[in-house]
């Protein structure tokens, strides 16, 4: 006899839309009447383990709806990898709950964590649907248009800058701006559609996808230094070296790493320091400043894309349909139709568990400092409606009379 349970989780770093996700599960989970009870695991994967849930089936739709509408996760993440005997565990508490279809929230590990949990499940002969619903500021998941996340911090990044480079312009020096993305630069290259009129920063922008040489940069930053009489800078924080190092371990040697062994890029503002410390020393310009986006890109409270707010309701609720009416496990997939629409694929768990997407080549300029118009369209849409605009004077400038000379 069926138990008509399931169990969502939140994994990886929260997101402005990820709620909207949980509130598309758990609303479309209770329409459909083989369905008695909502469990959502606290703090991920985590929680599962530690058989901490909470009955989702009691909150109210109302309070569903508010929640849905406020950035970071609601039911708290976990940054865990599970390998193996974690999924096992795992499955040994789904299993003992009665647990019937399981969706994840989240990124690339959470692709690989539920693909792990469905073959225990299978060789166990237990019917457990497991679905993977994307999340991930990164862009990062392949066979994916875009993912859910990305649109509302790639909106920040965009207005961040545009204001940064008002700031700039007004006082005119050199300005570094560091942005999440370890290995794929989406997030980074969104800088670029701050810029209104053709002499506005960002005047480079550093992506993972290409090879960061130091003494490059420094010429680059002297010629945009030169032209313009300053520089506005987006660098990604993945930036790296021939060897694949990162810029920022080469520049600095006690870095922190994180749990799963990579170099701790976010939660610092090394990287900016150091790229500041360089362009002051060797270009000898004393107006040099840097900032590091950090967490505040990720959940942002005012800063999301109402495109991003539908579109993460949706995977949530259509992760609830395969489930419901599907014959397989899998990972809903956002595919573009037209201009601009969507659709939803589910993708086999095996194609987009544990891999990274990148920047496409014909996204990135031949220079490697900038973006192309097919990025630039790529990107517009998902930002969705009223984006702020910036506005110069006019140069209507009154002679001299006292002479040029003064």
């Amino acid at each position: 006899m069926s138990s008509g349970k399931i169990l969502v989780a939140q994994g990886g770093g929260p997101t402005a839309v990820i709620n909207q996700s949980l509130a598309g599960v758990v609303l479309e989970a209770r329409r459909h009447q083989g369905i008695h009870r909502v469990y959502g695991a606290r703090h991920g994967v985590r929680g599962i383990v530690n058989e901490d849930f909470v009955d989702l089936t009691q909150e109210t739709s109302h309070n569903l709806e508010l929640v849905a509408n406020t950035p970071a996760a609601a039911l708290g993440s976990t940054r865990d990898k599970p390998d193996l005997a974690y999924c096992q565990e795992m499955f040994k508490v789904l299993k003992a709950h009665r647990i019937e279809h399981f969706f994840n929230i989240g990124g690339n590990d959470s692709s690989d964590t539920i693909r792990i949990v469905a073959q225990e499940a299978a060789k166990a002969g237990y019917p457990l649907r497991c679905i993977h619903i994307p999340k991930t500021i990164d862009n990062d998941l392949v066979h994916n248009d875009h993912t859910p996340g990305f649109p509302s911090a790639a909106r920040f990044v965009a207005q961040a800058f545009a204001g940064a480079n008002l700031d700039n312009a007004a006082l005119p020096g050199v300005y570094v701006g560091v942005v999440m993305g370890r290995h794929a630069g989406f997030l980074t290259a969104a800088s670029a559609l701050g810029k209104k009129f053709p002499d506005d920063g960002p005047h480079l922008i550093y992506l993972p996808e290409r090879v960061f040489d130091v003494d490059k940069f420094l010429a680059d930053v002297k010629g945009m230094y030169e032209r313009h009489g300053r520089c506005v800078i987006a660098v990604s924080e993945g930036i790296h070296d021939a060897a694949g190092e990162p810029i920022v371990a080469r520049l600095a040697r006690d870095m922190e790493r994180d749990a799963h062994g990579n170099v701790q890029l976010s939660g610092s503002g090394m990287l900016a320091d150091l790229l500041c410390e360089e362009v002051k020393a060797k270009l000898k310009i004393k107006r040099v400043r840097g900032d590091t986006f950090g967490y505040l890109q990720r959940s942002f409270v005012g800063c999301v894309s109402d495109v991003d707010q539908r579109e993460a309701r949706e995977v949530g609720e259509k992760a609830v349909q395969y489930a419901m009416w599907g014959e397989r496990n899998g990972s809903v997939a956002i595919k573009r139709t037209g201009f601009y629409s969507v659709d939803y694929d589910l993708l086999p768990l095996e194609a987009v568990a544990g891999k990274t997407r990148t920047m496409e080549p014909e996204f990135i300029a031949d220079s490697g400092t900038d973006v192309t118009d097919a990025f630039r369209m790529y990107l517009r849409p998902l930002l969705g409606s009223g984006m702020p605009d910036a506005f110069r004077l006019r140069p209507n400038a009154v002679p001299k009379v006292l002479g040029a000379d003064r």
